[in-house]
This record gives structure tokens, C-alpha cells and sequence, in this order.
């Protein structure tokens, strides 16, 4: 059953009556339809849909944005960039054809070039950022998260910008590199572009002073992963006064896992056990103090067993010349002979299903330090967000400008993508996927004009009701 409005008094009642029969027997009409009615005493008149949008989608994506303040330092035209990129990820000329069948009035083409340059300037840039870092409530020692990833271009030609670089894709064409800073839930704060033959380690300092130096945050908590955090970034975290996070490398049985090992031979490590360790580094003018947390998990040490007896399997093959010899850790070469590394073996073992975590935070839980670094897939998500359901790669762009503008809509898009994440509970593909299947039809018969809303079960409802309303329509 379908609601098309309310009577009033009996002309009215005809006319929806007559708008009712319009509708049964196809309940989408395709705008301009017409179906004449034959009862009561709106006998005769004539129903014609004249239009359709999708309200309810668009209601949420409106809500999103005005909650997030968005609408406090951008124009009409970036709201619908931004919102028809996430209703249908396509070029921004196209977008203007998602709008116009999502029933949005949109601008021209030509207004649409005209504004696309005060995207890419630095201070639009610094007041969306500003309102998505107030959305984030962060304060002191907050902490934030950080990752690189990569956008590559169909050209063969590198112009400074799009250059050929380390590419996570493993792709040789020109692209660029996408620094991302998010708060620890995934919404994300900042995201800047480098250009592609850059190193991974050299743009998180970048990223995080100019964040900071905008939104006058003075004192944080950076986690990223072991990749990021070269021994020159780890300090200069510590002398702009932030705390970090990192996940690191086991090469050796640290000294705490060794004495533990003595007081329990033969022992079990329990699921989830730490091991804390104090770390002094550098020389006594650059004295630095850390603390490493080593964290014992079971099922990690389960899986690098496995590997562990696979590897050792096929070096003994190898010894004995049933295989060709290959990379293999535990083949040791000595001269013409070869042997089984056992030594290397026993301490793969040992060190199996242990992680260290590296941190300035010489005081915080153990608990806290692993949990925080556990938050990266965060940010990983967010990637993954913006590189599928939003397709933040910029193949229809050439130049800086237009480059740094889309990355702006992009990142507007994935603010108002998460944020509905968080609230509804499930994917945004699967959001609007859901909620376009819904449109209000636009109604005439005779004089009058009224909107028929469409009948939405109870589970759709129930999902609708979870995202909190926009202020005002948009």
C-alpha cells in the first residue's frame, strides 16, 4: 500500500482518489505517464507523474552532510559534486546525469568548471579540514592514525607530479602518492597528494604539521605502521612533543622474552601475554626513551608455524638434492656444501606468534599501546572505501589544480560515507544500493500537485530511523 497524501474535504479526496487508481496498476510510472480513472467524481480527470527523486536516499546524504558542518564553509556546487560522487562514482561532467536522475536540479557544466579551482586552494582545503577536525572532537593527546597509498594515471608521461614511483599495485604507469590522516575511528581529517616518485616515509611528517599548524592541535598520538616510522620520523615526532605508536620488527629474542624463557623452560607463552621492555636510544646528547610491549597471540604463533614447517620441509628436500635449491631462509650455503640452518630454526620457533610494539608513551597501559596500533585497519578501510565504492583514482584529470580539487571532493565524500557508516551500521554500497530502489513520485491531476511517498517496509524504516535528521531540506 502506497500513501499519497491526506483529504481534507471531498475535492481533495477526489483528486487523491483519482491519483490512488493513477497508481495501482503500475506503481513506478515513468515521468509523463498518464492514466485516466473512471470512479467517483474524479471521474475523467487525468493523473500525470511529472517527476521523481530519490527522497530518501538523498535525505540521509543530506543529513550526513549538514551534520558533519559541511555546509558552513562550501558552496551548493561542492555539495553536489560531493554527494553525487557518492550516490555513483563517475567523471564530473557525468555527475550532472547521476543528479538529473536522482531528480537534484543541478548546475551547468560550465559553473561546475568555473568552481573547481577554489577546491584545489589551500585554504578551502584548511576550512574543510578544520570542520571535519571539530567533527572529530579532538583534544589533547588524541590519537590519530596514518597510511600511504597510491593513484595511478593511464599515461606514459610524467610531468613532476604523476611520476613513477614505489607502486602497492606494482604498476609502472605515472601516479601519484595519497597521504591519509584519520582519527581513531576511521573518519578522516586530511588527506594530501605528493607526487608519485616520493618516498612512503618522507610525507607523514608533512601531513601531520600541517594539520596541526591549521587546527592548533598541539598534542597527539601518531600510529602507523612499522613502514612509516624510519628512525629520522620517530624523532621527529618527539621533538614537535607527540606521542607514538608503532608496530615493530623481531629479528632477535629480545633480552625480556629470553629471561622469561629462562625462569620457564619448556613453557607455554599464554594467549595474549606481554612482555615489557624498556629501550634507550641514541647517544648521551640525543638520549631517547621508549618502551617496547611484546604481545603473545596464540594464533598468530599457530600460523607462523605452519610456514615455519613448510619452509624447513622443502630445505631438507633441497639438501638432500630431491629439489632444486630456492630462496629459502633455511638453507644454509657454506662453501660447495649446504645444511639445514637449525640455529635459525629454533629461534624462527621461539619468536613465533610474538609482536613488538614501539612507543615514546613511557607510562600508558600495554593494553592501551596494542590497541591503539590495532586501530590501523581504520585507515586501511577508509583506502579501500575511497579506491572502490568512491573511485578516488583521478583518471579524467592532468594537472595539479584539478588533481588537489578532486582529492577535496573525495575526501568530503569519504567523511560523509563514513559517518554513515558509523550511524547506519552497514556499508555504504549497500546503503545506497538499498535506499535508491525508493523514489517519491511527483503527482498532477487536474490543478493539483502532490507528492507520493513511497511505501517503505519495516526494515528499511528501522535503518533510516538509525541516521539522525538533517536540519533543514537541502
Amino acid at each position: 500500500m502506497t500513501h499519497v497524501g491526506t483529504a481534507h474535504d471531498e475535492a481533495e479526496l477526489a483528486t487523491l482518489t483519482a491519483a490512488a487508481l493513477a497508481l495501482a496498476p503500475q506503481p513506478e510510472l515513468p515521468v509523463g505517464t498518464s492514466v485516466l480513472s473512471g470512479s467517483g467524481r474524479a471521474a475523467g480527470a487525468m493523473a500525470f507523474v511529472v517527476g521523481s527523486r530519490l527522497g530518501p536516499l538523498w535525505d540521509v546524504l543530506s543529513a550526513a552532510w549538514q551534520s558533519l558542518g559541511l555546509d558552513e564553509v562550501a558552496d551548493k556546487v561542492f555539495l553536489l559534486l560531493v554527494l553525487a560522487r557518492v550516490l555513483e562514482p563517475t567523471s564530473k561532467q557525468d555527475s550532472l546525469r547521476v543528479l538529473e536522475e536522482a531528480g537534484v536540479p543541478a548546475c551547468s557544466y560550465a559553473t561546475l568548471k568555473r568552481r573547481l579551482p577554489r577546491y584545489a586552494t589551500r585554504e578551502f582545503r584548511d576550512q574543510m579540514a578544520g570542520v571535519l577536525a571539530a567533527h572529530a572532537s579532538l583534544g589533547p593527546s588524541s590519537l590519530v592514525l596514518f597510511d600511504v597509498s597510491t593513484l595511478y594515471f593511464e599515461t606514459d608521461k610524467a610531468d613532476g607530479f604523476r611520476e613513477p614511483g614505489f607502486s602497492k599495485e606494482r604498476r609502472l604507469e605515472p601516479q601519484v602518492l595519497i597521504g591519509l590522516l584519520c582519527d581513531a575511528s576511521g573518519f578522516p581529517l586530511w588527506v594530501e597528494g605528493f607526487a608519485g616518485n616520493r618516498a612512503e616515509t618522507t610525507v607523514m611528517i608533512p601531513v601531520v604539521e600541517a594539520f596541526t599548524r591549521s587546527h592548533g592541535v598541539t598534542d597527539l598520538v601518531l600510529a602507523a605502521d612499522a613502514g612509516m616510522m624510519s628512525e629520522k620520523n620517530l624523532k621527529a615526532v618527539e621533538d614537535a612533543g607527540w606521542g607514538f605508536i608503532v608496530g615493530g620488527k623481531l629479528p632477535d629474542v629480545p633480552w625480556v622474552l629470553h629471561e622469561w624463557l629462562k625462569a620457564h623452560p619448556g613453557g607455554t607463552p599464554v594467549d595474549g601475554m606481554v612482555l615489557t621492555q624498556p629501550l634507550v636510544m641514541g647517544l648521551n646528547a640525543d638520549i631517547r626513551r621508549r618502551v617496547v610491549h611484546y604481545q603473545y597471540k596464540a594464533d598468530r604463533a599457530r600460523r607462523s608455524l605452519r610456514g615455519i614447517d613448510e619452509q624447513v620441509g622443502k630445505a631438507v628436500k633441497a639438501v638432500a638434492g630431491k629439489t632444486p635449491v630456492k630462496r629459502n631462509r633455511f638453507v644454509r650455503l657454506d662453501g660447495g656444501r649446504r645444511s639445514v640452518n637449525r640455529l635459525l630454526e629454533a629461534k624462527a620457533r621461539t619468536l613465533s606468534g610474538w609482536k613488538p610494539y614501539v612507543t615514546n608513551l613511557l607510562d600508558a597501559d600495554p593494553m592501551f599501546v596494542i590497541g591503539a596500533y590495532h586501530q590501523l585497519w581504520h585507515v586501511e578501510h577508509a583506502f579501500r572505501m575511497s579506491k572502490h565504492d568512491l573511485r578516488a583514482r583521478p583518471m579524467y584529470h592532468h594537472d595539479r589544480e584539478s588533481i588537489d580539487a578532486h582529492l577535496a571532493i573525495v575526501t568530503a565524500a569519504l567523511a560523509v560515507s563514513t559517518w554513515l557508516e558509523q550511524h547506519a551500521g552497514c556499508t555504504i554500497k549497500h546503503l545506497v544500493k538499498t535506499l535508491r530502489r525508493y523514489q517519491i513520485d511527483t503527482i498532477r491531476v487536474g490543478t493539483h500537485t502532490f507528492e507520493a511517498e513511497p511505501d517503505l517496509p519495516d526494515e528499511i524504516r528501522e535503518l533510516i530511523d538509525r541516521i539522525p535528521k538533517n536540519r533543514t531540506p537541502i
